[in-house]
């Protein structure tokens, strides 16, 4: 009889919400009842739905719980393995209908989506690589060694139109054409981990959830770009990925996937991890590439291109991790497969982190083409605590917001850079009605400054002035011909910085201005934040009707700017008040506000 199997998400968010615990106790509680030889527990990947972890399945019933702890764990064994009863209080609740859910395929968060490069995470135990050969891994590597040339796979990806998933969407199939067509005693394949972008997780969970999946998209590409040699740069913020990724190589060279004569054929390859220590910046190719040699991590002048010159000054392709991702099934499965989603010009899926003021927090990966309200509305679940939607920022800190009025576009490549966004590597961060649009341009554009390498003027100097203006809005020092100098300074840096990170870095700007112009006028005419998050353009008063005198309001105050005796209704200085809040969060009696 086929052994059932208990998967438990072993993804970094979970794990930091004791999903470990959970599987320690399932497996004491399975040798407490000598079930070893009819049942295993192990963590798998991320099953995407982050808002209800720690999820945990029972397979092959495909019995799905949620939000499980640790104590949890003898009820799942007692009921569910003993009995074959389902746990009904772990099962989902549809929150419209208030009805259970048993399959998961059903629920909204899952419901539209297509899981191809997620296809395993909650299925396979990463650290097994017997898992994953069980799942058709490594299938697509035999069939490119033993019976396809190397033309023919870069014809399948050209054919595929797969662009590549790291940000800019440059069609991977001519980088690996034109590398391929290289002439040069070594080649490299590099794959570009260094994730950054505040709210991303997409390329960590697939390393967590799904190692084998890119080293064999890696191994694929270097047999057709005639490399024998690859990287894995990652960033070592990412322990966990490290690990998994690290098993997984090591296993893979056992197996013989990895190493000399593979799958008995010429061809060699194998993979180093190269650690990066959090620079932003390296996630741009040229600064990567000089990280990797030792250098230090800032981008250089293009041309050359890393398909000429990259790493040691040999021909190197960079992908990004979703990049490879999608290779072994665009092998095994054909062009036209890959192509039978998403768009003409975007075809294929997208792995999107969802974060911010949305219901269902969590990873997904969608058809191209899916429109943003899909995206947001029913897999997201819309807004938290039933706030109006006001914006979604979408490619990190480079990327653009977009406002209500854009939540009907279909996401791909050309249509979020035609509203001024860009894909990016998949960030969405979803902002309501209690984010001020402009205070949100500002905390894009720090990051951005903050992690800019320096090395041109436009870029250090230009996002520095932009960040001042910013400055002076925010704290009601503005003056209206700032829009005109933020627009005219932002879109000099836009199109005179020397990379990626400088060329996007005022998007965020730009796409605010556009968007939502009124939000700046109210903050340099009105010297008010309709959101109230400015604390330089806030005002706290004390209402004497609700005031009962308490004095906790006075306690907190650091500048002692509240007066007033015990009973008595107090006062706030405005002369004194240094706007830090600390009144507003001490009262109990709503006698202070924020205006």
């Amino acid at each position: 009889m086929e052994k059932r199997k208990i998967f438990v998400c072993g993804e970094t968010g979970c794990l930091s919400s004791k999903s470990e615990e959970i599987l320690i106790n399932l497996k004491k509680i399975i040798e407490e009842y000598k079930l070893k030889d009819q049942v295993e527990a192990a963590l798998t990947g991320c099953f995407g739905f982050c808002e209800k972890g720690p999820i945990v399945a029972v397979l092959p019933e495909n019995n799905f719980y949620l939000e499980v702890k640790p104590e949890d764990a003898r009820e799942i064994i007692e009921s569910d393995i003993l009995k074959h009863q389902i746990v009904d209080r772990l099962i989902y609740t549809d929150p419209d209908t208030r009805q259970k859910v048993y399959n998961p395929d059903e629920i909204g968060f899952y419901r539209k989506q297509v899981r191809r490069v997620l296809k395993n995470c909650g299925i396979i135990d990463p650290e097994n690589i017997e898992d994953f050969i069980q799942n058709d891994g490594y299938e697509a590597l035999r069939k490119a060694l033993t019976s396809m040339t190397r033309e023919e796979i870069v014809r399948e990806m050209k054919d595929s139109r797969l662009r590549g998933r790291g940000g800019a969407g440059f069609p991977t199939g001519l980088k690996w054409e034109m590398a391929y067509k290289r002439i040069s005693d070594e080649k490299y394949i590099v794959c570009n981990a260094d994730e950054g972008d505040p709210g991303a997780f997409m390329d960590r969970s697939v390393l967590e959830g799904d190692p084998h999946l890119v080293i064999e998209g890696m191994a694929i590409g270097a047999y057709a770009i005639g490399a024998v040699k690859g990287f894995v740069y990652i960033r070592a913020e990412y322990p966990l990925a490290m690990h998994r990724l690290s098993v997984a190589i090591e296993a893979a060279r056992k197996k013989g996937f990895l190493g000399k004569n593979i799958f008995g054929t010429d061809f060699s390859f194998d993979i180093e991890l190269r650690l990066g220590a959090g620079a932003f910046v390296c996630g741009e190719e040229t600064a990567l590439l000089r990280s990797m040699e030792g250098k230090r991590g800032e981008p250089t002048s293009k041309p050359p291109y890393p398909i000429d010159s990259g790493y040691l000054g040999k021909p190197t392709v960079v992908n990004n991790v979703e990049t490879f991702a999608n290779v072994p099934g665009i092998v095994l499965n054909g062009a036209s497969w890959f192509k039978e989603v998403g768009t003409a010009g975007s075809p294929g899926t997208k792995v999107f982190a969802l974060s911010g003021k949305i219901a269902n927090v969590g990873l997904v990966e969608v058809p191209m083409g899916i429109t943003l309200r899909e995206i947001i509305f029913e897999i997201g679940g819309g807004v938290k605590n039933g706030k109006k939607f006001k914006a979604v920022q979408t490619g990190g800190p480079s990327g653009g917001c977009l406002s209500e009025a854009d939540l009907d576009i279909q996401v791909d490549f050309d249509n979020l850079s035609a509203k001024g966004a860009i894909m990016g590597s998949g960030g969405m961060v979803v902002m309501d009605e209690d984010d001020c649009m402009v205070a949100m341009a500002k905390f894009f554009l720090e990051f951005t400054l903050d992690e800019s390498c320096g090395k041109c003027t436009p870029c250090r100097i230009g996002n520095t002035r932009l960040f001042e203006i910013l400055q002076r809005i925010t704290t009601g020092n503005g003056k209206l011909e700032d829009i005109k100098l933020l627009k005219t300074l932002a879109e000099t840096v836009k199109t005179t910085a020397l990379c990626g990170l400088g060329q996007t870095s005022p998007n965020p700007v730009l796409s605010t201005l556009q968007k939502f112009e009124d939000e700046y006028i109210a903050h340099i005419v009105e010297k008010r934040c309709p959101a109230k998050v400015c604390q330089g353009l806030l005002v706290y008063k004390i209402d004497e009707s609700n005031c009962i005198g308490c004095t906790a309001c006075a306690k907190v105050c650091p500048v002692m700017a509240i007066s007033g005796f015990p009973k008595k209704p107090h006062a706030i200085s405005q002369e004194l008040c240094i706007k830090c809040g600390a009144c507003y969060s001490a009262c109990r009696f709503n006698a202070v506000n924020m205006e």
